[in-house]
């Protein structure tokens, strides 16, 4: 059952991983310096959006799948 699913989500999986990488990165190198940024000013509060937003984008990345009664013209 695991198995299942981790081979349906793959690409949301990945990509969340890229994304949590991207986040962390990107609050280490761009984020706020100042500190009044409420999102980019603290790295837990940047990687969990950037994990969302690899999610999200992985699952771009999956490809269809044919259904059983689709008939291909």
């Amino acid at each position: 059952m695991m198995k299942n699913f981790i081979k349906n989500r793959k690409f949301e999986i990945i990509g969340g991983l890229v994304g949590l990488l991207g986040g962390f990165l990107y609050w280490k190198y761009v984020g706020c310096i100042s500190g009044t940024c409420p999102i980019q000013a603290n790295w837990y509060s940047m990687v969990p959006y950037g994990g969302l937003f690899g999610v999200l984008l992985g699952g771009m990345f999956k490809p269809k799948t044919k259904k059983k009664d689709e008939v291909e013209v």
